[in-house]
């Protein structure tokens, strides 16, 4: 009888966790992503040099909604070159979206700025948040191109 009464309780315990569990809404990207190596959005960012024809200012990318939230960056051109990025939307529903957000973002901003473009690996456990960027990053990107 103790069995019984266990085992249903575990039962009930356990359905009542996985039905408390919020699901994130599947969203289609507004573009494909990128890939981790360099796929076909990050294609166009050009070489390790910085790329030609890139006039200064600044741009900024288009929203990317990702399965966690939206992501947007905007890029400061200077010299040809990118010299800043700054995020301006960023997954942060709840408090494992910000704390993911807070870990990657900075890591990708250093990577973009160090190769010049959007040649940039995903963060490891940061893919959505990471692919986002990267097309964000990539759109700004071409913004300045043109």
């Amino acid at each position: 009888m103790r069995r019984a009464v266990f085992t249903t309780s575990a039962t009930i315990a356990g359905v009542v966790l996985l039905l408390s569990l919020k699901p994130h809404q599947q969203e289609t990207p507004a573009a494909p992503p990128a890939t981790a190596g360099g796929g076909a959005t990050s294609g166009a960012a050009g070489g390790s040099g910085g790329g030609t024809n890139l006039a200064n200012g600044t741009y900024r990318g288009q929203t990317v909604d990702t399965r966690y939230g939206p992501v947007q960056v905007q890029i400061t051109m200077s010299s040809g070159h990118l010299t800043g990025v700054r995020v301006l939307r960023s997954p942060s529903e709840n408090g494992r979206d910000r704390e993911i957000a807070a870990f990657a973002l900075p890591k990708l901003t250093k990577e973009a700025l160090a190769a010049g473009n959007a040649r940039i690996d995903t963060v490891s456990g940061a893919t959505y948040t990471s692919e986002g960027y990267i097309t964000s990053l990539q759109s700004a990107l071409d913004k300045a191109r043109a």
